[in-house]
C-alpha cells in the first residue's frame, strides 16, 4: 500500500441503534497501512450524512463507506471494507474471505439488510429517514 493511501480519511456511516450493525462496526478493523477507521452514527447530524443525503442515498437501505472522496454504498461498502480490512482475528478473516467477492457481497447484502430491518422492527426502532420521505418513519 502506498503512503498516499494511508493518508486517506476512512469513514463508516451506519445505524448505531442496530445491534447487528453496531457489532459489525465494532469488530471490523482496517489495515494500518490504510489509515484509521472513523465510525459515524447515522442517527446524528454530520457533514458526511448531509453529503450522503445530498446525493440521494437512503441510509436505511445501506451503510456507507467513504474512503477519502470516494463513496461506497450498501453491498459495495461491505465489499470495499473487506478489501481494506485487517486479516487479524477470526471476524476480520471471515469478513475478508466472505465479502471480498463483489458478486457474493451483492447477493448477500440484501439478505443482511432484510434481517436488520426485521430486527429493528421487532425492537420498535424508527427509520433514520435521512431523505425525509413522507410516511417512512417505521420499519
Amino acid at each position: 500500500m502506498s503512503k498516499a493511501l494511508k493518508d486517506k480519511k476512512v469513514l463508516l456511516v451506519y445505524d448505531k441503534e442496530c445491534p447487528a450493525c453496531n457489532a459489525y462496526c465494532q469488530f471490523v478493523r482496517i489495515r494500518e497501512t490504510v489509515g484509521e477507521l472513523t465510525l459515524v452514527d447515522a442517527r446524528e447530524s454530520s457533514e458526511v450524512l448531509k453529503e450522503i443525503t445530498d446525493i440521494g442515498l437512503d441510509i436505511d437501505q445501506g451503510m456507507v463507506l467513504k474512503l477519502d472522496k470516494q463513496i461506497y454504498y450498501g453491498s459495495d461498502a461491505i465489499h470495499a471494507l473487506s478489501l481494506i480490512s485487517s486479516r487479524s482475528g477470526i471476524f476480520n478473516r471471515l469478513n475478508y474471505y466472505f465479502f471480498r467477492s463483489k458478486r457474493v457481497a451483492h447477493w448477500f447484502y440484501p439478505l443482511l439488510r432484510s434481517c436488520r430491518n426485521l430486527l429493528l422492527k421487532l425492537l420498535g426502532k424508527s427509520k433514520i429517514n435521512n431523505l425525509e420521505v413522507e410516511n417512512n418513519s417505521r420499519f
